[in-house]
């Protein structure tokens, strides 16, 4: 059974809520023109006291009755070639979302969430900027630029993932970099540190997942 929401505007923010277990930690999420939730996710976001508008998955995972708390429902068969997930970034890109915040944890399977990581950071997302919580730390999958707000001495990592990342440049960290280099694979841009409270990153080419225990961004 497929239903669709009713509301054709088009959603500008949304707010994907994926399965596992609860995530920790998370503190406040942002306002959302759509809430998605990932299969087991409906369960998560009912937890977090949040309304879903699309339900997507297969459904293998959601607790009885799931259909019946969202304002939609799309439902894909078991045997699939796409993730739960991936199924919900296409549905936010179907609605005409242009940004996109990621509820995801660190808890249950390794697989998935190291999945997760690299799912966001697949070139077929690149209409979308997308940041991620992770429990209680957030990441940003940038392909351009971002702005950290936070504290001196926080935390601040930069992977290259998908290939090798150029012109990166920060500002704002104990080590900056200035038309850098970073490739998948390669620790020079972990555990850097926040100077004070604000900093920035900006890519040229390729993709960075920028990664911090706390924080948030404009």
């Amino acid at each position: 059974m497929t239903r669709r929401p009713s509301d054709d505007r088009p959603a500008r923010h949304a707010l994907i809520v994926t399965g596992g277990p609860l995530p920790r930690g998370l503190g406040s999420l942002p306002d959302a023109d759509l809430v998605i939730a990932a299969d087991e996710g409906i369960d998560n976001a009912q937890r977090l006291g949040l309304s879903v508008d699309l339900l997507v998955g297969d459904l293998d995972s959601a607790s009885d009755g799931a259909e019946d708390r969202a304002r939609a429902v799309e439902r894909h068969p078991v045997d699939k070639d796409e993730t739960d997930l991936e199924l919900a970034l296409a549905a936010a890109l179907d609605a005409g979302a242009t940004s996109a915040t990621v509820v995801v944890t660190v808890g249950g399977r390794a697989d998935h969430a190291l999945g997760n990581l690299l799912v966001l950071a697949g070139e077929r997302w690149a209409a979308l900027s997308i940041d991620v919580r992770i429990d209680g730390a957030r990441a940003w999958v940038v392909r351009d630029q971002v702005r950290l707000d936070g504290n001196a001495d926080d935390l601040v990592s930069l992977l290259a993932v998908g290939g090798p990342a150029t012109g990166v440049t920060t500002t704002g960290l104990a080590w900056p970099l200035v038309d850098a280099a970073l490739e998948p694979g390669v620790g020079l841009g972990l555990s850097n540190r926040m100077t004070g409270a604000a900093a920035s990153v900006s890519v040229s080419s390729g993709v960075v997942v920028v990664m911090a225990p706390g924080g948030s961004t404009d």
